[in-house]
């Protein structure tokens, strides 16, 4: 079993997911648009405006996946709530790295620092509005 996280976007999905790879140094596996989904029974038909959004889209991150799709147009995009995606680095200065770029233009709501279980730890919700949590390098006990 695994367990693949799914991001919802307001239209945004394919600039963020292109970031992600970027700071991530992660490679976008598939990008599909509405207007490739053939017409669905019993949905409206598709508006204009919403042919060119991301209708899913996945994000290969190592041996990990993370999903995502602009929320479709007859389901309102309420935003991201109660959940963050956790990322963990065995060094401290990568974790500093990813830290820095996904947050910026973003909103830091705990500043990346040492921690009692790790060298760093840091969190924020970035400029798409998605909330992360950084950690470095496992702090490992005093012989």
């Amino acid at each position: 079993m695994t367990v693949t996280p799914y991001l919802s976007f307001n239209g945004n999905c394919e600039e963020a997911f292109t970031f992600y790879a970027k700071v991530l140094n992660a490679k976008i596996i598939m990008m599909g648009r509405y207007k490739e989904m053939p017409p669905q029974p019993g949905q409206p038909a598709l508006p204009k405006e919403s042919e060119e959004k991301i209708m899913h889209a996945r994000l290969q991150i190592g041996n990990q996946w993370l999903m995502a799709s602009d929320c479709p147009p007859h389901m309102p995009f309420p935003g991201m709530h109660g959940v963050s995606i956790a990322l963990g680095f065995d060094e401290a200065a990568e974790a500093d790295r990813v830290f820095a770029a996904l947050s910026e233009g973003g909103s830091v709501h705990m500043p990346i620092a040492e921690t009692f279980w790790a060298e760093r730890f840091g969190m924020f919700t970035d400029r798409f509005g998605i909330s992360w949590m950084i950690n470095g390098a496992e702090k490992r006990p005093n012989p």
